[in-house]
Formats: C-alpha cells, sequence, structure tokens
C-alpha cells in the first residue's frame, strides 16, 4: 500500500522539531480531518538554511511533512517555492489515492511559511509566493 519511501519517511522522519525565532513559519491543515501540518523556516541570504516540522496527522501526512523538508532545506527560496504537490508524491514514489490529499498540505506549508518570512519583513508576500490557502478547502477526506 505504502512505498519504502512513505514508510521510511514515516518510521524515522527527518527536521521534526521547531526553530526557535525562526525567520518564517506557516501552519496549514483542517482540524476536521486531523492533518495539521506546521513548518519552521531559517533563511539566510535567501538561502533555507534549516527547516523543521511538526504534524499532526496520519502517516501520510508526517511523511510527506519529512520529504518536503528534505526538498527544500539547502535550496533558494525560488528553488523552494518550485515544490509541488507532485514533486513530494514523486520524491515518495506514490501514496495512495486516498492518501494524495495530504501532499497537499506539504506545498501549502511552504508557501505559507515563506509568506511570514516576507510578511515579517514588510514585504507583501502574494507577488512572489503567490495564492495559498491554510486549509484543505475540500482537498481532504473530511469536506467529500
Amino acid at each position: 500500500m505504502y512505498s519504502e519511501k512513505v514508510m521510511d519517511h514515516f518510521s524515522n522522519p527527518r527536521n521534526v522539531g521547531e526553530i526557535e525565532n525562526a525567520d518564517g513559519i506557516g501552519e496549514v491543515g483542517n482540524p476536521k480531518c486531523g492533518d495539521i501540518m506546521k513548518m519552521y523556516l531559517k533563511i539566510d541570504s535567501g538561502i533555507i538554511t534549516d527547516v523543521k516540522f511538526k504534524t499532526f496527522g496520519c502517516g501520510a501526512a508526517i511523511a510527506t511533512s519529512s520529504m518536503a523538508t528534505e526538498l527544500i532545506k539547502g535550496k533558494s527560496i525560488e528553488e523552494a517555492l518550485k515544490v509541488t504537490n507532485k514533486a513530494v508524491l514523486e520524491a515518495l514514489d506514490g501514496l495512495p489515492p486516498v492518501k494524495i490529499h495530504c501532499s497537499v498540505l506539504a506545498e501549502q506549508a511552504i508557501k505559507a511559511a515563506l509568506a511570514d518570512y516576507y510578511i515579517k519583513k514588510g514585504i507583501d508576500p502574494t507577488p512572489i509566493v503567490g495564492e495559498y490557502s491554510k486549509d484543505c478547502h475540500g482537498a481532504c477526506s473530511c469536506e467529500k
């Protein structure tokens, strides 16, 4: 049902925790379906030097959070903004169809954390980060 990579990232999640005085913090999810992801970023000269996450949810949500942090750590903000739900899914060798909504949270958490980073700098994040949602808005099974 789950790929080896999903099981590995669920059993041994990378980058778990919080960053004190994080440059950007993004929280997304929906308490109704139980998946909530919080991402913390440390950014230096436009490079994500550290990233941590805390996720409340199923194994797939934890695995996608872990993989998303691996995909953006050490990358520029521009590279991080190119990480999509599809990229997270592909990096994990896929998810069962009923769990694909979990990958939506990873992309949205990255965008929310980067938006927070720009807001803290007094910059409107929308032209840079684009539109993002803090809720799953129908992508999760609780909305269907």
